[in-house]
């Protein structure tokens, strides 16, 4: 038992100070999350954790958002550098793990985890850069239950928050950005989108306030977005039947075949719709899939609906993805990062107006 404690007691001197020291950076993908917990404890709370963590989307094959691991307390040291880091256990219960979470948290910390059925412990950057480590624990395990269940949402939230994060910064690079067509659209229409330097700007229809980027037509790996808006528009149509019925107009128009015997509409397996923060606006998320009204094709999508005050427009991002013979979760993700980088020109700095209008008149 000594032997145990003393490891503890090094772990939580880690703990405390590995964020002083020169991190390396997170490692792992994206879509797992590894549980620390012993294998009795994490057994009682499994069917909770699957359903937080585990939640299915459909590409239109099921892929799950994470995939837990769970991992013994005594692998910790092994795996500390891997981006997303659960340590789940009741408090005081002997087990090694809940002696870990005894040996890392202060009094005061310890005192909200007994005490506040709400209260988790999120830690940014503990042991590597860009990385995020939870501590989730509770008196009992049948409280530490009710907890996760009870809090799922935020502790989703948390988690997806971060990997859009370090997706984004590794998808920004400010040296194979084409500065000169997010100006264009800046001068033209008052909004901006990052455009990473493989994107082709395949069609530009302003009487319909239609822009659609492509990445690698003709592939086996196809993205495309689109931005559309509506002007002297009412928040009016921030609604699930008015998005399906904005987006079947515009694709059937430009989401063509070459022979123009087909068009993409909204598939009807899969189609979710949630209340989200954009940018500081209320807007609507989609996910769903999309279909060729005569088959043949399809794949899923990404939808961010919105009302801007100042402009009175209604906007409309959307990412598709096409790529049937790969695992399309990842990508799909890259679609929504890239949608969550759309500013309206008041949302810009002078500074980066600046830069950009600078670039279009190059």
């Amino acid at each position: 038992m000594k032997i145990i404690i003393l490891s503890f007691f090094s772990l939580g001197i880690l703990f405390f100070l590995s964020s002083c020291n020169t991190q390396k950076s997170a490692t792992g993908f994206e879509d797992e999350i590894y549980v620390v917990a012993d294998s009795s404890e994490y057994a009682e709370i499994e069917k909770t954790m699957d359903s937080t963590f585990e939640k299915i989307i459909y590409t239109p094959q099921p892929e799950k958002v994470f995939t837990l691991k769970r991992i013994s307390p005594s692998q910790i040291e092994h795996y500390e550098l891997k981006k997303n880091i659960i340590i789940a256990a009741p408090l005081n219960s002997n087990s090694r793990t809940s002696q870990f979470i005894s040996a890392v948290v202060d009094t005061v910390v310890k005192d909200k985890l007994e005490k506040d059925s709400s209260f988790i412990l999120y830690k940014d950057n503990l042991w590597a850069r860009n990385q995020l480590v939870v501590v989730l624990s509770a008196p009992t395990l049948t409280e530490l239950n009710d907890k996760i269940l009870h809090n799922s949402d935020n502790l989703l939230y948390a988690f997806q928050k971060i990997s859009d994060e370090r997706l984004f910064n590794s998808l920004y690079n400010p040296r194979y950005e084409q500065k000169k067509i997010e100006g264009e659209f800046l001068k033209k229409y008052g909004w901006v989108i990052y455009v990473q330097a493989d994107y082709k700007l395949a069609l530009d229809k302003p009487k319909d306030n239609f822009v659609w980027l492509r990445r690698s037509p003709g592939s086996d790996m196809e993205r495309w977005i689109f931005v559309h808006w509506i002007d002297n528009a009412t928040p009016e149509y921030l609604d699930k039947d008015s998005i399906k019925a904005i987006r079947n107009r515009m694709t059937k128009k430009y989401y063509v075949t070459a022979d123009n015997s087909g068009y993409v509409v909204v598939a009807e397996d899969y189609f979710t719709v949630n209340e989200v923060n954009f940018n500081g606006n209320y807007a609507l998320f989609t996910q769903g899939l999309w279909d060729l009204n005569i088959k043949g094709m399809g794949g899923p999508f990404v939808n961010y609906v919105f009302y801007d005050e100042n402009t009175k427009r209604l906007y409309m991002l959307d990412g598709s993805v096409y790529a049937p013979k790969y695992y399309k979760r990842n990508l799909i993700q890259q679609m929504d990062v890239t949608l969550q980088s759309f500013r309206t020109k008041a949302e810009l700095s002078k500074e980066r107006k600046e830069e950009l209008l600078e670039a279009a008149e190059d």
